[in-house]
């Protein structure tokens, strides 16, 4: 039996603590966590310091980083919030997002980039909503309309960027009918696993058990949904796809028929975002730079011009079409959107894995696509935070009546009020409570909108 060493896992360990003291200690440095995270990596890999190889127990609690990151992804996604006005202007913005992806994919095709047009295509298209959701919570915008209609778009440039990844790349079927016949089958399997996980949550029993369960070490509902992203990862590697789908349709279903019950318990997402961020997750971001390899980029000067052309590639494919956001939120609220979902750097470190592997991008590509997602995660979304106006943006000129009413909603009013407000005849009070947690829905009542506009006129 070989011996097994930790050295390079410990090293890791250690890199993981220093990073958020590093954050915490100069907390005006506006760089996300996990790329400094791979940076580090790079630092204490085989291209720098050498310190720590990719052996198995890193590429073990790597791979399970991996697979919770991708469950919590999923878990992040409001499917709810696709639907209504908001959800088909991030559709059509995300549509365009497509087009303009496959011409830049094609062009760089034409230009000599070692790349697959249709694979470069698609991992343009992507975006991290995962960076983006702690960035919306800290300016106190993840539950305005502004921040909803970004995670829209975000989650469109998540779900279908790792369904085609998967149905187009990762599946080993070598006929494109083989491959569907097995996602549909694949898909299938899910939804029936979903239903009836979601009539076994109707029980008032396992509602009791899961209560009395909960804070004991039993901790059962954390042990039902580590357990159901396992199975959904098997899944997906049995049917030919790669993990990554199954754990990422483990966190939606969770989201969608909520394994936490009827009244969710308070300290469920705490628990996993402790496992995950806590200690798997930046593992993975770190042997991600162990892997990178600064070496075949620096070397090679052609590859190193692509990052700056993945970079502005990024900006166009995603960026761009956020101006479609403008008439409803403002040019600038619409230009710091689309700075926001240029933002990528999760998919494209898993992309690049495949494509390699694959022989869908050369290793030169990847490290420049790679590069580039770091980049656009450390400067995006800085910019996009200096971009978002102080007040909240005005109408859009020339704008019909009912076109009118929505910007003052999207500019970051609450589109709902919560249960604790009340709604009367003039909608300032005396009436009857809205359902809670309809807050973050696209159907603000115009007496909301009065209500406030007298409240700041009085002020």
């Amino acid at each position: 039996m070989p011996v097994l060493s930790f050295n390079g896992l410990l090293v890791i360990a250690l890199v993981a603590v220093a990073v958020p003291v590093l954050l915490a200690l100069v907390p005006r440095l506006p760089v996300p966590g996990a790329v400094l995270e791979v940076v580090a990596g790079i630092l204490v890999g085989p291209s720098v310091l050498g310190w720590v190889h990719l052996d198995a127990p890193v590429r073990v609690v790597s791979d399970l980083g991996l697979g919770m990151l991708l469950f919590l992804a999923g878990l992040e996604i409001d499917v709810g919030g696709l639907r209504g006005p908001l959800g088909r202007l991030a559709g059509w913005a995300f549509g365009v997002s497509v087009l303009l992806g496959l011409a830049c994919g094609y062009a760089f095709s034409l230009a000599g980039v070692g790349g697959k047009p249709v694979f470069l295509a698609v991992v343009l298209t992507s975006t991290s909503a995962g960076l983006l959701l702690p960035l919306l919570k800290d300016a106190g915008l993840h539950r305005a309309p502004f921040g909803q209609l970004v995670m829209a778009g975000a989650a469109l440039a998540e779900v279908v960027p790792v369904m085609m990844l998967s149905l187009l790349f990762s599946a080993t079927s070598s006929t494109s009918a083989g491959r569907l016949s097995s996602l549909v089958a694949l898909l299938a399997v899910l939804a029936a696993i979903g239903l009836a996980l979601g009539r076994v949550r109707n029980l008032a029993a396992l509602d009791r058990l899961l209560d009395r369960l909960e804070d004991h070490s039993a901790q059962l509902r954390l042990r039902a949904a580590l357990t159901l992203t396992l199975a959904f990862a098997v899944l997906a590697e049995r049917f030919g796809f790669a993990s990554i789908l199954g754990a990422f349709a483990a966190g939606l279903l969770v989201r969608t028929i909520d394994l936490t019950g009827r009244t969710p318990h308070p300290q469920f997402q705490v628990k996993l975002e402790g496992i995950g961020f806590g200690f798997l997750i930046p593992v993975f971001f770190i042997a991600t730079g162990v892997q990178f390899d600064v070496r075949a980029l620096v070397s090679n000067p052609a590859a190193l011009a692509e990052v700056p052309l993945f970079l502005l590639a990024l900006l166009v494919v995603r960026a761009v079409p956020a101006l479609a956001y403008a008439r409803l939120i403002g040019k600038r609220r619409a230009s710091s959107a689309g700075l926001m979902q240029a933002a990528t750097l999760t998919f494209v470190i898993v992309a690049s894995q495949i494509g390699t592997a694959s022989g869908q991008i050369s290793r030169t590509t990847g490290a420049a696509l790679l590069a580039a997602g770091l980049l656009s995660a450390a400067l995006f979304p800085a910019l996009a935070v200096k971009l978002l106006p102080a007040e909240p943006a005005e109408p859009a000129q020339g704008a019909d009546e009912s076109a009118a009413r929505v910007p003052a909603v999207l500019a970051g009013e609450p589109e709902s009020f919560s249960s604790d407000r009340l709604a009367g005849p003039t909608g300032c009070g005396n009436g009857s409570p809205r359902r809670a947690g309809e807050a973050g829905r696209f159907s603000a009542p115009r007496r909301s909108l009065t209500c406030s506009r007298r409240r700041r006129a009085r002020g």
